[in-house]
């Protein structure tokens, strides 16, 4: 085995391995293939650049992985067990009343359920295969497709819980930007169970904790709280490890996808009997993600096992593509898979059509304006010299790369219109103004700062100081000038003549204020959302345009929108600047092509042509994930320079 390791082992997982860095690495690839172990020992040894350390690293990594085999071969037996009981429910679409299979049980909603909400059929099928998961005392991951109504697949099974008799406690444990949608899912669809809000000031839940576990207070079939509350201060875990629940549900699970975090580990300590994931993304091909997820789903199996697998993982490569994937890692990948499928029920739009409007996308490519053309081929030539240079480093290209971005959304994201000369002018103007003039503001320094800033900030400036600058100020017909908004009222004046109603998302909440300058210059009454919305105030927001019909659009930060919100009052959804990752994309679309959307919907992707823009739409189409590829495990940006650079030569590509 230690032979077949080195000889199978790709670059990265031999400069993983203990004692072996990439420099030795590099000479065992020069060395190899060895034709038997003893002669290998004797190269490692006569070459110093190797030495005998990186066999006992192999040797220390195929113990490791011994584990995680006789772990996935424990879990593979409990997974054909259960594979013959879930195969014929999950190939199902439908239930009929009359269907005397065993595996059927329910054939009609609870009657928990308010007579004014009827589950769609799929969804019967999905709490069916809820209640199997329960019945053979499994947890369970519900990964249907974003829009299909897990939430309320969820309520149901806790409602059908209560008629069994099991009154709980549950615990449902999901993102901030989503408590106030549950909780209204809750009052709607079943009134009768009864929730109690763990949310709140400390103060709050201070006297949350008080009454549950000193004054007995059981008064509640369900606790509802965040990721945030139910691993915050160390009273708030203590309070979730001490109830004893008898299911934890979480929502949004990606919050349980990688094991080595501390998150992960606070919210397996939560004391519950059973679990249930809900996800509206399809397994990726990532071991760490699986191994997570298998241990979720089958933690006895992996009781005392989590450090050796922590070890691992700090040894595999952290690659996600074939090329960087080790023959192991790829097979454990396959069989990961093999082994989740009969705990994951993952259906698709594509696969419930019949029981959802009609969706239809579209692209429509904008051409730069003739000026904003010159401003973006100039940034073009610059980069394109930059990235000849070899010096140059990964944050300059990232920086590169968001600046093109900018330029091709709207030219007012970067500095154009006011040149140094200009800004050293105003400088001295506003040096004048008492505010800085008492504290001796240098028109140098003021402007410094003025040159970090774009030109629609340095526009909200001339406004601030109008009395000084305010003639610097552009027309404010600048605003309209990007081909993408040119595009965009043409849309606007469209689908407003047709009576549908639009949500526009952006990834840029400094785009987003461009955008508000621009609809209230045609006059259209919007709403906005974005990250630095309060939380409380969002549930209140969507309340109000889904019930009043004169709001015309909807402005939503790609990541504040799209994560689990419902706005099935639009029909229409216009993505301005699309993501690296499609799945965020797929996500923000999906606020209104869901359950209880009644109108055909559209979705229209904006794609600025000869730009950077058609480089992001390419990696989409191939589901690359760029975003994910720049995103460690711990969320923090880290990618090789060449990285990079070879991106930002195949974007440029895209130019000519």
């Amino acid at each position: 085995m230690v032979m077949s390791f080195f000889n199978d082992a790709t670059r990265d997982e031999l400069a993983t391995t203990p004692g072996c860095s990439k420099k030795k690495a590099d000479v065992i690839l020069s060395l190899r293939p060895f034709s038997n172990y003893h002669s290998m020992v004797e190269v490692f040894q006569d070459n110093k650049a190797v030495g005998l350390d990186v066999i006992r690293g192999c040797m220390e990594i195929i113990r490791v992985r011994e584990v995680i085999v006789r772990l996935m071969q424990r879990c593979e037996k409990i997974s054909k067990d259960m594979e013959n009981v879930v195969s014929y429910l999950t190939t199902r679409s439908e239930l009929d009343e009359n269907d005397d299979d065993d595996n059927i049980r329910i054939t009609k909603q609870p009657s928990l359920i308010s007579e004014r909400f009827k589950l769609k059929p799929f969804q019967m099928v999905g709490l069916n295969w809820l209640r199997i998961m329960h019945t053979q005392q499994l947890n369970g991951i519900l990964a249907d497709e974003m829009g299909l109504g897990k939430t309320i697949q969820t309520i149901a099974f806790i409602a059908h819980l209560l008629e069994e008799g099991e009154d709980g406690p549950h615990l449902v444990v999901v993102p901030s930007s989503t408590i106030e949608n549950w909780m209204r899912e809750f009052q709607d669809w079943c009134p009768d169970i009864d929730v109690l809000v763990y949310y709140g000031s400390q103060e709050e839940r201070r006297y949350n904790r008080q009454s549950i576990l000193y004054e007995n207070r059981n008064d509640f079939n369900v606790i509802l709280t965040t990721y945030n509350m139910a691993t915050g201060s160390v009273e708030d875990r203590a309070l979730f490890k001490r109830l004893e629940f008898h299911y934890a549900i979480f929502d949004e699970g990606h919050m349980l996808k990688n094991m080595s975090s501390l998150r992960y580990q606070n919210l397996m300590k939560i004391n519950a009997e059973r679990r249930l994931l809900l996800t509206g993304t399809p397994l990726q091909n990532n071991l760490l993600e699986l191994m997570s997820l298998l241990s979720f789903v089958m933690p006895d199996i992996f009781m005392g096992k989590t450090d050796q697998l922590k070890r691992m993982f700090s040894m595999i490569s952290k690659g996600n593509d074939d090329k960087s994937r080790s023959r192991f890692e790829s097979e454990r990948i396959m069989h990961a898979k093999r082994i989740m499928k009969p705990f994951v029920l993952r259906r698709l739009k594509s696969e419930v059509q019949k029981q959802l409007p009609q969706k239809t996308e579209v692209i429509e490519y904008c051409e730069l304006l003739p000026d904003q053309r010159e401003v973006y081929d100039r940034l073009v030539a610059n980069f394109s010299a930059a990235i000849a240079d070899d010096s140059v480093r990964e944050t300059r290209g990232a920086s590169m790369l968001m600046q093109l971005r900018k330029a091709a959304n709207h030219p007012l994201l970067i500095r154009n219109h006011f040149s140094d000369d200009v800004l050293q002018k105003m400088a001295k103007k506003i040096a004048k103004e008492p505010s800085h003039r008492d504290r001796g503001a240098l028109p140098d320094l003021i402007c410094e700062d003025m040159a970090q800033m774009n030109d629609y900030d340095l526009m909200r400036l001339c406004d601030q100081y109008k009395k000084y600058v305010g003639g610097f100020k552009p027309d404010t017909s600048v605003i309209g000038e990007s081909g993408k908004f040119r595009k965009l009222e043409e849309l606007l004046k469209t689908h407003k003549s047709q009576g549908d109603r639009v949500l526009i998302f952006s990834q840029f909440t400094m785009l987003m204020d461009v955008m508000e300058e621009f609809l209230k210059q045609r006059h259209y009454i919007y709403m906005r959302m974005d990250g630095s919305t309060p939380v409380p105030d969002r549930q209140d927001m969507i309340d109000k345009f889904t019930k009043d019909d004169n709001i015309f659009i909807f402005m939503l930060s790609t990541r504040a929108g799209g994560l689990g919100i419902n706005l099935i009052a639009a029909n229409v959804v216009i993505i301005h600047d699309i993501d690296f990752n499609p799945y965020n994309d797929k996500q923000a679309e999906d606020r209104c092509h869901r359950v209880g959307q009644t109108r055909e919907v559209k979705i229209i992707r904006m794609i600025s042509k000869g730009t950077v823009e058609e480089g992001i739409l390419n990696c989409a189409r191939e589901k690359l994930k760029l975003e994910k590829d720049v995103t460690t495990a711990e969320g923090k940006k880290s990618r090789a320079l060449h990285t990079f650079q070879n991106n930002l030569s195949y974007f440029f590509a895209a130019n000519s």
